[in-house]
């Protein structure tokens, strides 16, 4: 399971990542990677005061997109528990407050956890030897 404050709830911050952020595409999932998430930051109520926010620096979060078109309900979920699983492995080598959305991609219902893991380790190795957000756009000069 994911701690609650590396989760991502609000669609706000959904979108920062998005919009803001760089993209790395795979054949089973795009990856959404938004270094100065903290920009985006916590303005909701409850941050302040929730015991689930570590004090000091905030914590990378990350939120999943997992559409109807990768398969049923059960097929949806187990996709979403093994992305939850890897990337919570992989938190410690965000940059902190960055925020990441994973969205599967309909192919990402009849792969293997080791064929998400591979891709998902490809898209991170991508975006974190990248250069930080408002640089050249993903892809460029290629």
């Amino acid at each position: 399971m994911l701690p609650s404050e590396n989760r991502l709830r609000r669609r706000q911050d959904f979108a920062t990542a998005v919009k803001r952020g760089r993209r790395a595409g795979r054949p089973l999932l795009v990856v959404h990677l938004n270094r100065d998430g903290a920009a985006g930051g916590r303005t909701d109520r409850n941050s302040d005061t929730s015991p689930h926010v570590a004090e000091g620096s905030p914590s990378a979060r990350a939120g999943f997109v997992v559409s109807k078109a990768v398969g049923p309900a059960v097929v949806r979920n187990l996709v979403k528990r093994r992305l939850r699983h890897l990337v919570r492995d992989r938190l410690a080598l965000l940059p902190a407050g960055s925020l990441i959305v994973v969205r599967a991609l309909p192919p990402a219902g009849a792969a293997s956890y080791l064929d998400l893991e591979q891709d998902l380790d490809a898209a991170l190795r991508r975006l974190l030897r990248a250069e930080p957000t408002g640089s050249a756009p993903t892809g460029a000069g290629r």
